[in-house]
């Protein structure tokens, strides 16, 4: 149990020369970095809502034996900050397909909807004609440059799948799971996808082998479980047959992982769980079980930094979604300490100079952080500062709906009243945070996520954007897809970018002309 340090000598001098330190970083901020991204990494924090950061800045902190207030997580150190409005076009709160299709296509869409634009229907192969859209790993690939995708979820849920996939139904992760009457019309499974029209990516890290192999297929590690597919197709094995055998590997555990040469090999398939990885809080760490994210990512990074003209490369904490939706905030913030980790060694291996990293999230949580606790209050204990006007405690962390609401309603059932948490570890993994309306799973918040950018072209976020605009913002900086004119003009050594940067106005603009004589 987190124990509070004592807070000493926090007098005028100490924040004086604090915000000097923050102003001094300010100014230097102002010298914009116009060179050209060779390099693009993207961390998604999946369902990481501004409290969501805030709370987790204080868990992290208080891990390393600090209060917790004055911790900076790895991103937080970056000079651009941004919000980003995370709605899909038929949703007010957004679900994780609709807002990774809005940031690695540069196109909003339908909530449940991977890849394609807003005509399409959802569940409908028929209505995916002419609505396919470019994502950034392709356009990256088709640029020269080296790909990659990074995840704790299963490589095919909606976040990763719509970096390479075009689905009208983000559930569509194995043909088993695709109607009859669709598959025949020609729609493909996310799984099949990743094979057939993603051969150019150098590395898949994440679990999920459920939706590679078939049905006769024993699991590699869960025995007595085999594959979903019913095609009688094993994935992973054509996945490695594309490829060139001796710098193609497939690992299934962190002893293999481990093995890997990166200076030998150039193609890595890992999928480390039959679904989801999991939780950091029950990971094994033996040569039998699942690498770290931060392992992944340093080891995506040895990988495609080989390649001369740059890279692409996402890289998902998934699960602190599903922590949220579990109701346990230890878990959400547990693995929201896993990414502050892979972004610091992403931020140790690469130069702001050529590499821009951006850290956001697709979409929020209901999780809140309040109360009336003391400096340095353990943040998954009890508000130390008061008590509700049932004179109960509560806790600092609590949820507007989730399976908390499970707990609260049984209490007043049976007793009339909140529960009592007195006398509960509230710090412990398993314990749910308490919430207002009583629901089997937490649901997603519709509030703006951070956007934060350090490298190339980090200044372009600035303010509340559309979440597409980060795709926009990609392309721009690592000058793939259209409009590189500003980049022939730093090749030719201006080294000022910006100089074009009307002629990237007029492109949006002329789109928008063109669409109304559409």
């Amino acid at each position: 149990m987190f124990q509070k340090p004592r807070i000493t000598n926090e007098y005028a001098k100490y924040w004086n020369d604090f915000a000097a330190d923050e102003l001094e970083k300010a100014l230097r901020a102002q010298n914009l970095n116009k060179e050209i991204a060779e390099n693009t990494i993207i961390f998604i924090g999946d369902g990481m809502s501004v409290p969501t950061v805030s709370a987790g800045r204080m868990f992290v902190g208080q891990l390393a034996g600090k209060t917790g207030e004055e911790f900076q997580l790895s991103w937080e150190t970056f000079p651009h900050v941004a919000l980003s409005k995370t709605y899909n076009t038929d949703a007010q709160v957004p679900d994780s397909a609709g807002t990774a299709s809005a940031f690695l296509t540069g196109v909003k869409t339908k909530s449940g909807v991977i890849g394609l634009d807003d005509h399409v229907e959802f569940g409908s192969c028929a209505s995916t004609e002419s609505a396919a859209v470019d994502s950034i790993l392709h356009l990256s690939q088709r640029a020269g440059k080296s790909t990659g995708i990074v995840t704790t979820a299963r490589v095919t849920h909606a976040t990763p799948a719509a970096a390479y996939a075009k689905s009208p139904d983000r559930g569509w992760e194995n043909n088993s799971d695709i109607p009859d009457a669709e598959a025949a019309l020609g729609c493909k499974d996310i799984a099949l996808q990743l094979v057939e029209n993603a051969t150019g990516i150098q590395v898949v890290l994440g679990g999920g082998r459920r939706e590679l192999t078939p049905t006769s297929t024993p699991d590699a590690q869960s025995s007595g479980r085999f594959g979903y597919r019913t095609d009688n197709r094993n994935l992973i094995d054509e996945w490695v047959a594309l490829r060139p055998e001796e710098t193609t590997r497939y690992v299934y555990n962190k002893g293999q992982f481990d093995d890997i040469d990166t200076d030998k090999i150039d193609y890595l398939l890992g999928l480390f769980d039959r679904t989801h990885m999991n939780f950091e809080s029950e990971r094994d760490t033996s040569d039998d079980g699942d690498p770290s994210l931060e392992e992944m990512t340093e080891k995506a990074i040895q990988i495609l930094q080989k390649n001369e003209n740059g890279y692409f490369l996402i890289v998902e904490s998934g699960r602190i979604d599903h922590g949220h939706h579990r109701g346990h905030a230890y878990d959400a913030l547990n693995e929201l300490n896993q990414l502050h980790l892979a972004v610091a060694k992403a931020k140790e291996m690469t130069s702001e100079d050529d590499t821009l990293i951006i850290v956001t999230a697709d979409h929020s949580h209901t999780l809140s952080f309040g109360g009336d606790s003391s400096r340095g209050n353990p943040i998954l204990g009890l508000a130390d500062g008061s008590v509700g006007s049932d004179g109960l405690p509560y806790t600092t962390l609590a949820y507007a709906n989730g399976p908390g609401g499970e707990q609260v309603l049984k209490s007043f059932k049976e007793n009339g009243r909140r529960p009592d948490n007195t006398k509960v570890d509230t710090e412990d993994k398993e314990y749910k945070q308490d919430a207002l309306v009583p629901r089997e799973l937490e649901t997603h918040g519709g509030e703006d996520v951070a956007i934060y950018a350090s490298g190339p072209m980090d200044h372009l976020f600035h303010g509340v954007h559309e979440q597409n605009y980060i795709m926009h913002v990609m392309k721009y900086a690592s000058c793939v897809g259209y409009n590189k004119e500003h980049c022939e003009i730093v090749d030719n050594g201006t080294n000022d970018a910006s100089v074009h940067y009307p002629t990237f106005l007029t492109f949006i603009m002329s789109i928008s002309v063109f669409r109304c004589f559409l």
